[in-house]
C-alpha cells in the first residue's frame, strides 16, 4: 500500500446536507422544514419542558415542605477513618484534606462516631457528636471545636 492509495473506511466520511439549493436537491424551498409553524421560522425552538400550552407539570404538582436557606451542610468523618493519622497529630480541615478523607468542605467538617479509634488525637473541626467525642477522649486525645 502506498501512501496516494489511502482511503478513509467505508461509510466514515458523510456528506453535509446542503438545504436551499433549489428543488431538484430535495431539500430547496423549505429546505426540509414543512410549512408553517414554530418549527419552521428561524430561531424557532420548542423548549424540550414545553407541552404545547398545557399547565407544565411542575406547576400541576402541589408544593410540599419547606427548604431552609441557611441549613449548614457538613461534610462527614467518621471516627475509625482517623486512623491514618500518627499518635499525637493535629487532626484539622486542612489535614482531613491533605489525606484524602474529605473531599469538598461546604459549611464544616463533622466527626461522627462510627468505628473505634486506636490514636492520641488533637482533633479540630466544626462539629463532633457525643460518641466521637467519647472514643477520641477514650483514645487519651482531646476535641477542640472551632
Amino acid at each position: 500500500m502506498e501512501l496516494h492509495e489511502l482511503r478513509p473506511a467505508e461509510g466514515s466520511k458523510k456528506k453535509r446536507k446542503r438545504v436551499g439549493r433549489g428543488r431538484g436537491s430535495g431539500h430547496g424551498k423549505t429546505c426540509g422544514r414543512g410549512t408553517k409553524g414554530q418549527k419552521s421560522r428561524s430561531g424557532g425552538k420548542v423548549p424540550a419542558w414545553f407541552e404545547g400550552g398545557q399547565m407544565p407539570l411542575q406547576r400541576r404538582l402541589p408544593k410540599r415542605g419547606f427548604k431552609n436557606k441557611f441549613r449548614k451542610i457538613y461534610s462527614i468523618v467518621n471516627v475509625e477513618r482517623l486512623n491514618v493519622f500518627e499518635d499525637g497529630d493535629v487532626v484539622d480541615v486542612a489535614a482531613l484534606v491533605r489525606k484524602g478523607l474529605v473531599k469538598n468542605v461546604k459549611d464544616g467538617v463533622k466527626v461522627l462516631g462510627e468505628g473505634e479509634l486506636s490514636k492520641k488525637l488533637t482533633v479540630r473541626v466544626h462539629k463532633v457528636s457525643k460518641t466521637a467525642e467519647e472514643k477520641i477522649k477514650a483514645a487519651g486525645g482531646t476535641v477542640e471545636v472551632i
